[in-house]
């Protein structure tokens, strides 16, 4: 059993492919109408059959109010790996990107957590 696809549920799936996509750099892999929404999913770059990132609508009535209590607690919904936080940082900044949490030194990690425009935070970590 492996992990093929995970889900971020957004309030926008064209808003979030912009920023999923330009921002954050990861590439388009499906792009398919569902009537109101697209099944529409991301691989990481040079990883075209890699894990799938599907960019969920929210629009169950639970969604909502789920994603702004993690919001609320400071909870990221996922977490990506990086080589570099703080040139992660640095980058994602200059983009215009904002973070709740700078990066942070937490044993074996670091880490830091950012808004990603669609309801969510999201954290980057790198492995020492």
């Amino acid at each position: 059993m492996k992990i093929v696809l995970t889900s971020v549920m957004v309030d926008d799936q064209e808003k979030a492919l912009r920023f999923y996509g330009d921002v954050l750099g990861f590439q388009p892999k499906s792009d398919i109408p569902l009537g109101e929404h697209r099944w529409l999913t991301l691989v990481s770059p040079g990883d075209s059959d890699g894990v799938q990132l599907v960019l969920e609508p929210d629009a169950h009535p639970a969604a909502k109010p789920f994603k702004a209590a993690l919001v609320a607690d400071g909870i990221p919904a996922t977490s990506f790996g990086v080589a570099d936080v703080h040139a992660e940082h640095e980058r994602l900044s200059a983009l215009g990107v904002v973070f709740t949490q700078p990066p942070i030194v937490m044993g074996p990690v670091t880490t830091a957590v950012f808004n990603d425009t669609c309801g969510n935070l999201i954290q980057i970590a790198q492995h020492h």
